[in-house]
């Protein structure tokens, strides 16, 4: 029978994975905003205020006002109606929204396990540190946003990048530290292998988020080759030489195709290496769930490109993307001693 301790600890896991799951949703929601060009419809940061939408028809037309004073606007929307405003200011709000309900349902129970004593020493310090990281994230959020309000209704592709890969680090951490209090007995068992594809998974999220920010999946929308090349023909090199791995949209494409194959070879450099493991565990072997949501995700990608990016691949494709970084976390963090359920559990250190 569990003891009072497991249970603290199993109800502060369930607290952790909820927040997971939301910070995921919000990942997804915000893909969508981005898609739908929403991103720029509410033009002001009201961490307060701006949690009620407007009420009335002349708060949506004072809205309305300020989103028509947008480079956006006046260079890609102009002669925009109200009822379409609305449709991109929905999404937006959406997104807001999501990210201050993350924020209580955080903090409240956070502090509610401190004063009960439930999480202390470093966890406490680290649970802290993963709030004022949320923080840092909802501003990084408008510092992305604000950057499109300027002169060119494009967000900073740049910043695009810096706010998805914080919010991948934050679910990362939430679940990472979520399975140090339900199954204490493997937190020492680690392999580089499984560090490695943790690695290049996040990295391919943030190349990515590089395609999407610099809209770089509406050229060479051809498979297996761009435009019948295996290099990008055509393109144009940019000065300094540094800032096409950044900025130059063929080459950024180039380079998260080329990714996605190197996390193929990784995954499968592992399951040639780990094949006992596998014969022994069958279907319940982590790389071998890896490796499904790995297949489903190039098939979407090259779905994707195929089509130019429509919004529902695009949003399928990125929620995949977290799915596949989910699955490189289960893989690293679950043994295979672990599965066969030869570990016996240890009371964890907080």
């Amino acid at each position: 029978m569990p003891n009072a301790a497991s249970k603290q600890n199993s109800t502060v896991a369930r607290w952790l994975l909820v927040c997971a799951a939301l910070t995921f949703c919000i990942v997804i929601v915000g893909g969508i905003t981005r898609l739908t060009r929403s991103g720029l419809s509410i033009v002001e940061w009201k961490p307060v205020a701006g949690v009620l939408p407007p009420l009335t028809e002349a708060d949506w037309a004072a809205e309305f006002t300020k989103y028509r004073d947008t480079p956006e606007y006046q260079q890609v929307n102009r002669g925009m109606q109200l009822h379409e405003f609305k449709n991109i200011f929905w999404w937006e709000f959406s997104h807001r929204l999501l990210a201050r309900l993350i924020g209580v349902v955080f903090l409240l129970p956070f502090l509610w396990f401190l004063i009960r004593k439930q999480i202390h020493g470093h966890m406490a310090g680290r649970l802290a540190l993963i709030f004022c990281l949320g923080g840092a994230q909802g501003f990084l959020g408008w510092y992305m946003v604000k950057s499109g309000l300027i002169k060119d209704p494009h967000v900073s592709h740049l910043r695009l990048t810096s706010h998805l890969l914080l919010a991948a680090l934050l679910y990362g951490t939430l679940l990472y530290t979520a399975s140090q209090f339900l199954y204490p007995q493997i937190t020492a068992q680690k392999s580089r292998g499984g560090f490695l594809i943790v690695i290049a998974t996040f990295i391919l999220l943030g190349s990515g988020a590089l395609v999407a920010g610099l809209k770089a999946g509406k050229i060479y929308n051809t498979f297996p080759l761009m435009n019948g090349s295996y290099f990008p023909p055509g393109v144009e090199w940019q000065t300094p030489l540094i800032g096409n791995f950044f900025n130059n949209a063929a080459l950024v494409q180039f380079i998260h195709r080329n990714l996605a194959y190197a996390v193929g070879v990784i995954i499968a450099v592992q399951l040639y290496r780990r094949r006992g493991e596998i014969r022994e565990t069958g279907l319940r072997h982590p790389l071998l769930v890896l490796l499904a949501i790995y297949i489903v995700q190039v098939l979407l990608g090259a779905l994707t490109l195929l089509n130019a990016v429509p919004v529902w691949l695009g949003a399928w494709h990125q929620a995949n993307a977290m799915l596949l970084f989910t699955a490189a976390l289960y893989e690293f963090y679950f043994s295979p001693e672990f599965i066969r359920g030869k570990n016996e559990s240890r009371e964890p250190e907080n």
